[in-house]
């Protein structure tokens, strides 16, 4: 993973304004990203595929439920022995927020191009948003704890143990009411070429300093 000037040190936390910053900015872009998907209606990342079911079945905001899985998730850690950092809370809240406030920013794009075009800048601002927020090194995501999680307890692989995780997550949002289609497919095909461009970007602008 890369050290940029904003990467916290040993401990997940330590927190400065800088590193806070990014954090915060990176979390944002993340939600924006998965609102943007949601609002482009061809289908969402696995799990705000599970959060758009939850909230149609609890009759709640999609960024509270987004908030709730993220919690439930983060009980989930006790017996898997995992631990949070600072970045781990800040991630739940943050992002649920931002989901739910940038929905009614983006557009709801009726022509397919235009909502493919919309699928697609969604997931470079998840990668980007990937790219500061990692970077921060300020604790795990609940969903990312989560897989290590299980790999360190079960022995699974991390690759099988994610995969496991988000076929799972996807089919229960799908069975909840949540949308499936192209934005899925293209979220699962083109997130991690986008995180690591990102990763990129991020150690050119702003490398580590001695």
């Amino acid at each position: 993973m890369p050290q940029t000037s904003w990467s916290a040190g040993d401990s997940n936390w330590k927190l400065n304004p800088k590193t806070f910053f990014a954090l915060v900015l990176g979390l944002w872009l993340f939600g924006s990203g998965e609102a943007a998907l949601v609002a482009a209606g061809l289908g969402q990342s696995p799990w705000t595929v599970l959060a758009v079911g939850v909230s149609k079945q609890a009759g709640i905001s999609i960024g509270w439920s987004y908030f709730w899985i993220s919690a439930f998730v983060l009980l989930l850690w006790i017996p898997l022995r995992q631990k949070p950092g600072i970045g781990t809370f800040v991630n739940i809240v943050v992002i649920a927020t931002s989901l739910q406030v940038m929905i009614s920013v983006f557009p709801n794009p009726e022509s397919l191009p235009l909502q493919i075009t919309q699928v697609l800048f969604g997931i470079l601002l998840v990668g980007a948003g990937s790219g500061l927020y990692i970077t921060c090194n300020l604790g795990t995501g609940t969903r990312d704890g989560l897989m290590t999680g299980l790999h360190a307890r079960t022995g699974v692989s991390v690759g099988n143990a994610r995969t496991g995780i988000e076929v799972s997550v996807v089919a229960l949002g799908w069975l909840l009411g949540g949308v499936v289609g192209i934005g899925t497919l293209l979220f699962a095909l083109l997130i991690g070429q986008s995180v690591a461009i990102a990763f990129g970007l991020v150690e050119r602008i702003s490398p580590q300093t001695s």
